[in-house]
């Protein structure tokens, strides 16, 4: 694992008019290194990912992205930041390769076509390249939008329920990809419900109650059924 912090939260708080979402949260990502967001439905979880992705202001605290300032430097920040959240983002009557095209050329990184290759067939969509989104599953559609991420690597992968609508191999396979991503170096922060497999690639777990991280400590030393006692200790009932 490197030692540079990619990822730093201190004092964040973030209120929807009454409504207290999160409070108090510090968390630091260091690169080389994967977190896994744990907590019920309304726990915040979705929420802290966004104020990480600089799609939501906190109420208060400083958020720092590879040592950008969040507040006073979004751009900066954006351009070390990879998000895959609920929704794929992808437009249905285009092809795999011309939505990856599409938003390449956004985005400004280069769109030869060896390079738009090289990135379908690292999520193995190569064979489907040329056939319309709209005829794919939901996890050829998850795996489309990992290809963004292969074709340009950010420094930090944010990921909301990231095996969501992926059948057991398309599951191995993330989990190849993002130790992949780890071991390049990159820091990832992810919101799960699974306590399977998705937690082999966390190296640390922090399990969100009540707008707080209740608990932030090492997964290499926990079973299943230890990481099933603390979730059930610090997050059920929550939200």
């Amino acid at each position: 694992m490197t030692s540079d912090l990619l990822v730093h939260l201190s004092g964040v708080r973030k209120a929807f008019a009454a409504t207290l979402v999160l409070d108090d949260i510090a968390l630091d990502v260091r690169g080389g290194e994967a977190v896994a967001l744990l907590g019920a439905n309304g726990a915040g979880k979705t929420t802290l990912l966004k104020i990480v992705a600089t799609l939501a202001r906190p109420t208060r605290g400083t958020v720092q992205v590879a040592g950008h300032d969040c507040a006073r430097d979004a751009e900066g920040a954006r351009r070390h930041l990879g998000l895959v959240g609920h929704g794929s983002q992808l437009y249905e009557d285009l092809t795999a390769r011309e939505n990856l095209r599409f938003w390449a050329a956004l985005r400004g990184h280069p769109t030869e076509g060896t390079r738009l290759g090289e990135a379908l067939a690292i999520v193995e969509l190569e064979g489907v390249s040329d056939e319309r989104v709209r005829t794919f599953s939901a996890g050829m559609k998850r795996r489309l939008t990992l290809a963004r991420v292969a074709l340009a690597p950010p420094r930090v992968l944010l990921l909301d329920e990231p095996s969501a609508g992926l059948d057991q191999r398309g599951r191995k396979w993330l989990e190849a990809f993002l130790q992949e991503f780890k071991s390049g170096g990159g820091a990832i922060v992810m919101a799960t419900h699974s306590l399977g497999r998705e937690l082999s690639v966390a190296d640390r777990i922090a399990i969100l109650a009540e707008g707080r991280i209740a608990l932030d400590t090492a997964r290499a030393s926990l079973s299943v059924e230890d990481v099933q006692r603390l979730y059930a200790l610090h997050a059920e009932g929550d939200g």
